[in-house]
């Protein structure tokens, strides 16, 4: 069986920080415009569903 070199826990997380790049600002601006997006979408989906649903006072 092959070695298994152990890590202490603080090295372990440095490395996993290290891999981890920071998203550039371009980037997270990109994903809260696809959020909105997302949100703007089930809105006018959920929007149509009503209009059509009979209204049980008209």
């Amino acid at each position: 069986m092959a070695e298994t070199t152990k890590l202490s826990v603080e090295k372990a997380l440095e490395k996993l920080r290290k891999s981890d790049q920071p998203k550039s600002k371009n980037d997270r601006r990109d994903e809260k415009a696809d959020a909105l997006n997302e949100e703007i979408r089930r809105m006018r989906v959920q929007r149509q569903r009503l209009d059509r649903k009979p209204g049980k006072n008209s």
